[in-house]
């Protein structure tokens, strides 16, 4: 049996790698203690191995993100563009809290958030390799897609018996290791405290990845459960959540040199990518994303023109697409400065030059040659598989003929066969999304949207095109135009009740739809099937093969006296480094911090400076008391780290040497948003808010002393 490659990197753990490098497992901690403390960290390395102790059992994900148990009571501390989605649910014209902010003034004022949001708490991490792979060794191909697959729906099935959690089997090391994850799922959350988006979204795309910063990007949300203590989905007899643990915000002063780590969710990285995936990444990916994040907001501009409700429908989708396109551009421009292509290349020609003197160098040499032809198979229909996924994931309304459509096939089978996410498990999660669907919908704005992408896929190559699609759009941009306008015009999934509806009815009912949208995802299911079988075919190959580049991977490394990590996936991670000066460029240096003299020279009074009164009456007036920063003698905003981060680092709490909570991570600086592929530590740092900020926001600008006081916080 191959041995554990986590195993095999944890021997390497003390060796290697720089301070700032690393999203390490918490089960690594222990084994890079004397670094730890080195770097200045004062706590027991050892205890943050364990997730069921503090400082890491009050760290959550929070939605697509990260954020932190900060009372007793449940209260959530994350980013106010983690919980924008929650914001702009609960907002109107009538009553917009993306421009007004929000303050509840006790826990009846709180606002329950969209139905399909979640905070995770993990409570346990568990290695299963041998459960996984048991029925997949000497299978190839889709068999052993469905062999991993069906044993991971076996553990998350016995695993969520127990009610209240949820439960998910991580991969590591792209196949080599897998490790159930349990966590609490809590249901009811409910919005407490969100700044302004002029104070939460300082700067906006202007300043999106860049420093200086000076945004208060923080929201506090609180996690409710049943009066018997188990999770349960909103009701006004619910209570608060006790945590297991909460962190204390800090009320020292922070300064350059300072130890630093952070504990998070980070989303996804592909360090251990092979070389022909680089040069995919930087000569076809990242140029394509670019084009089509670009024009689909463009297309999204267009349509809401002067539409101020459906501004306030797709201000979340047109954020995640400004972000989206920056971070591609950004990605972009740090792979090129950072000659990641030809450094990657070189990195694996050495590889597999030690390889050629290993035992078993053939057999492993054959698995990484076979790896590479199924990636170079990919290549073919990028183009169309792209256009094909947006076209899946931006209309509302098309999605959600999809996905009833999907749930009437899978219903029709046993719970265990179901394909993963139309499961009884994430019958909940279904309903909530297709409820708030009516918040981010506009009738014009999708259509243009849907047709866009319609009209790109029309004019690929006929080799490429997908006979259903075909059948149901057209195959010119006026067939397209007209067959959007026919089948929205028919169609009544823009009515909640109507998509509560499908979602309850029997297989047979969906088939018989007389819907117009219905009808057409009816149509195009079978091939949305067959490309997904293609799909899982490579996948299952992939997951077969990898293991073997990431073993001669790690061997190398391990010869040259190098730590290895995992490349994240969502699963909780803990970086270290300290406050730090950066010098991006030639004479210029990047100072650790910013203060609210930034805010009043950027203003202009014009989004997105568009500083609002009372923080710049505040600011004038001086009053910064306790929170001030005694070497500057003013108030600080935003802190510079060089700890490793990536997206679904977002909201992840930055910590002292102590434990107590500095800062809340947002951002990367614009040279750094390539580290998802290369960790360069020249360029790479993250941005936080630094907690003195949200501290004085709290007690002078937007005032909230109850909240404060909960946090066992100075109330001034």
């Amino acid at each position: 049996m191959r041995p554990s490659l986590l195993a095999l990197s944890l021997t390497l753990a003390a060796a290697g790698a720089h301070a700032d490098e690393g999203m390490w497992l918490p089960s690594q901690l222990p084994q890079i203690a004397t670094q730890l403390r080195h770097a200045g960290f004062e706590g027991d390395p050892a205890s943050l191995a364990d997730l069921t102790r503090p400082p890491l059992n009050a760290v959550v994900k929070v939605g697509g993100g990260t954020g932190a148990f900060v009372s007793d009571q449940g209260l959530v501390l994350t980013n106010h563009h983690v919980a924008f989605g929650v914001i702009q649910y609960n907002s109107s014209p009538e009553r917009d809290l993306i421009a007004n902010g929000f303050v509840a003034a006790d826990r009846g004022d709180e606002l329950p958030a969209n139905p399909d949001f979640r905070v995770l708490v993990t409570t346990g991490f568990d290695q299963v390799n041998d459960r996984v792979l048991a029925d997949a060794r000497g299978r190839t191909g889709r068999a052993y897609y469905d062999a991993v697959d069906a044993a991971e729906k076996a553990l998350v099935a016995e695993c969520e018996q127990q009610p209240g959690y949820r439960c998910s089997v991580a991969n590591m090391h792209y196949g080599s290791d897998f490790y159930l994850v349990r966590q609490l799922e809590l249901r009811d959350v409910r919005l407490v405290y969100a700044p302004p988006e002029a104070v939460g979204n300082y700067g906006d795309e202007v300043d999106n990845f860049m420093w200086p910063r000076h945004s208060g990007d923080f929201t506090l949300l609180r996690a409710y459960v049943a009066p018997d203590g188990q999770p349960a989905a909103y009701s006004p007899d619910n209570v608060p959540y006790v945590p297991p643990a909460h962190l204390q915000v800090s009320t020292d002063a922070v300064a350059a040199g300072d130890f630093a780590m952070l504990a998070g969710y980070p989303g996804r990285t592909y360090r251990h990518r092979m070389a022909s995936e680089f040069a995919s990444q930087v000569e076809w990916t990242l140029p394509e994303r670019v084009a089509l994040y670009g024009g689909l907001i463009e297309t999204v501009e267009a349509a809401i023109g002067s539409d101020a409700d459906a501004r306030v429908k797709y201000a979340s989708t047109l954020a995640g697409l400004e972000n989206g396109l920056k971070r591609a551009q950004g990605e972009l421009d740090g792979l090129r400065r950072s000659n990641a292509v030809a450094t990657r290349q070189a990195d694996e020609e050495a590889m597999l030059a030690w390889l050629a003197d290993q035992p078993a160098a053939r057999a492993t040499r054959a698995d990484i040659t076979s790896a590479q032809a199924l990636l170079d198979e990919t290549e073919a229909t990028r183009e169309r598989d792209q256009l094909l996924g947006a076209i899946a994931r931006f209309p509302q309304l098309l999605g959600s003929a999809m996905r009833l459509q999907r749930l009437a096939l899978e219903r029709g089978k046993p719970d265990a066969q179901r394909e993963s996410g139309y499961q009884q498990r994430d019958a909940a999660l279904i309903e909530g999304g297709l409820k708030q669907v009516q918040r981010r919908y506009a009738e014009r704005v999708e259509k243009a949207l849907l047709v866009d992408l319609l009209t790109q896929y029309v004019a690929l190559p006929p080799s490429h095109h997908v006979p259903e699609f075909d059948a149901v759009f057209g195959g010119t941009p006026e067939q397209v135009r007209a067959n959007v306008d026919a089948l929205y015009a028919g169609t009544t999934l823009d009515e909640e009740a109507e998509r509560l509806r499908w979602f309850n009815a029997t297989p047979e009912e969906v088939a018989q739809a007389d819907d117009p949208l219905l009808q057409a995802a009816a149509r195009l299911q079978p091939a949305l099937l067959r490309l997904e079988s293609e799909d899982k075919q490579r996948a299952g190959e992939l997951l077969r093969l990898r293991p073997s580049y990431m073993e001669a991977l790690i061997g190398y490394r391990e010869s040259r006296g190098e730590a290895v990590y995992p490349d994240a996936n969502s699963t909780l991670r803990v970086s270290y480094g300290q406050v730090s000066t950066m010098d991006p460029r030639d004479g210029v240096r990047y100072l650790p911090l910013t203060t609210v003299a930034g805010i009043v020279e950027k203003h202009t009074g014009v989004a997105p400076f568009d500083a609002p009164r009372p923080l710049l009456d505040a600011i004038a007036a001086g009053d910064f008391g306790s929170t001030a920063d005694p070497d500057l003698g003013t108030q600080t905003v935003n802190l510079l780290t060089n700890l490793d981060t990536t997206g679904g680092n977002s909201g992840s709490p930055v910590l002292d040497a102590r434990g107590q909570l500095i800062g809340l991570n947002f951002d990367s600086n614009w040279e750094a948003v390539s580290a998802s592929w290369k960790f360069d530590p020249r360029y790479k740092r993250a941005i936080h808010v630094d907690m003195r900020y949200m501290r004085w926001l709290m007690a002078k600008v937007y005032p909230a002393p109850h909240l404060l006081a909960e946090m066992d916080l100075p109330v001034e």
